[in-house]
């Protein structure tokens, strides 16, 4: 190969190949006073109006719903609402395992409603011995007493019934026009109604003859209407059925209505014989499907809590639920108290029914309470928004 000469810098460039700087040909001037400006020089500028700032599209805002969603969830609102909807959909197994394995991670603080809802899952389902053992490591974990056993029907055979709950006004007698006809008025708004009396001091053979033609009526619209707080109107009662004295027959009437509601069928077939053999006529025949499964409290036992003296109540396993009465009873009420204590279940379909008629009632200002449901429930309606129209208040430990 040919040998090239070496490079050699060309005139005016240094070794690493910087060109120094210019020689100025001419000395060095000194620069000239900037202007004195006075205030008046200076002119005001007018304000750019703010233009509103251009839309952007789908395609030019791209972000990552689920990167968000991981990023400001809580945790255990995410396990909850998780397990809620399981369980109302109707996967009891799913719900389990999940809150099992919750009740594993989370051991303190505010993880405790997971183990709430454990503890509704197994009762709901009958589990008495796991509810017992998840019993013990709870009071461990929480250093409280946990959840009381209480033994239900198994959520799936519970037939879904709501009605309202209304207070006799006054005494049972015959005189009592405004309280008879307040009765009818509710029987006229719905299907199904409980009449709480024990506010009852006083009552009348006319006011219990008055009383008994109502259920009577009751019975052939094939309505219901549910007689709770009896106690003190079934201790009055015993005073004027006596055997043999062929008095006072509106009295006997309503005593077996009230033994045929609380189910002893051995008490009402003998006051039945009794009956029978005083007024020499047929007496009324057991009907098992009327027993009360159990008696709610009367309204007089909710007074301390400032609710209402009327409440519409939703009882068993809801789904497709439509609630068609409730708008009736809220027309009537202000605040509008929605018994939930005998719930065990409550699908989509019908949560989403009932915010649609909570919301159409809070905007008419009036007040929601939704009484004590079950942690599961309350979940649900916590998922569904149902919790933002209403108040809800849990049950007690």
């Amino acid at each position: 190969m040919v040998a090239r000469p070496a490079a050699v810098p060309r005139p005016g460039e240094d070794q690493k190949g910087e060109v120094p700087a210019a020689v100025e040909d001419h000395p060095r001037r000194s620069p000239a006073p900037p202007p004195v400006l006075t205030r008046a020089d200076i002119p005001l500028a007018e304000p750019v109006p703010k233009s509103e700032p251009e839309s952007l599209g789908l395609s030019e805002l791209e972000v990552s719903v689920e990167e968000g969603l991981q990023f400001d969830a809580d945790p255990v609102d995410a396990e909850a609402e998780q397990a809620a909807i399981l369980y109302a959909n109707g996967q009891d197994a799913a719900a389990r395992t999940l809150l099992e394995k919750a009740a594993r991670v989370y051991r303190s603080g505010p993880g405790e409603r997971l183990w709430l809802m454990l503890f509704d899952v197994l009762r709901l389902t009958g589990e008495k011995s796991g509810f017992e053992a998840l019993g013990l490591e709870y009071a461990e974990c929480f250093e409280k007493s946990p959840p009381v056993w209480r033994g239900v029907v198994p959520a799936s055979r519970v037939q879904a019934r709501a009605s309202g709950t209304m207070l006799f006004k006054g005494e049972l007698t015959g005189d009592n026009d405004a309280g008879f006809e307040a009765v009818q008025q509710a029987l006229a708004k719905t299907a199904s109604c409980r009449l709480d009396l024990s506010k009852v001091r006083r009552i009348d053979t006319a006011g219990c003859e008055r009383l008994v033609a109502v259920l009577e009526r009751v019975h052939r619209a094939r309505r219901e209407l549910d007689l709770v707080g009896r106690g003190p109107v079934a201790s009055l009662l015993d005073a004027r059925v006596v055997s043999g004295c062929a008095e006072n027959r509106a009295c006997w009437l309503l005593k077996l209505e009230f033994l045929q509601l609380s189910g002893p069928r051995e008490a009402f077939e003998d006051l039945a014989i009794e009956y029978a053999v005083t007024f020499e006529i047929s007496p009324p025949s057991w009907e098992p499907r009327r027993v009360m499964e159990a008696e709610p409290l009367p309204i007089a036992a909710v007074a301390s809590e400032d609710l209402l003296s009327e409440a519409y109540q939703i009882r068993g396993e809801i789904r497709a639920a439509g609630f068609g009465d409730l708008m009736s009873y809220a027309d009537a009420n202000d605040p509008v108290l929605v018994d939930c204590a005998a719930v065990t279940r409550m699908d989509f379909v019908s949560a989403g029914k009932l915010l649609n008629l909570l919301t159409n009632i809070r905007r008419k200002g009036k007040k929601i309470v939704l009484r004590h449901p079950n942690h599961l429930v309350a979940e649900l309606f916590r998922v569904v928004k149902v919790a933002d129209v209403a108040e809800v208040i849990l049950a007690r430990n």
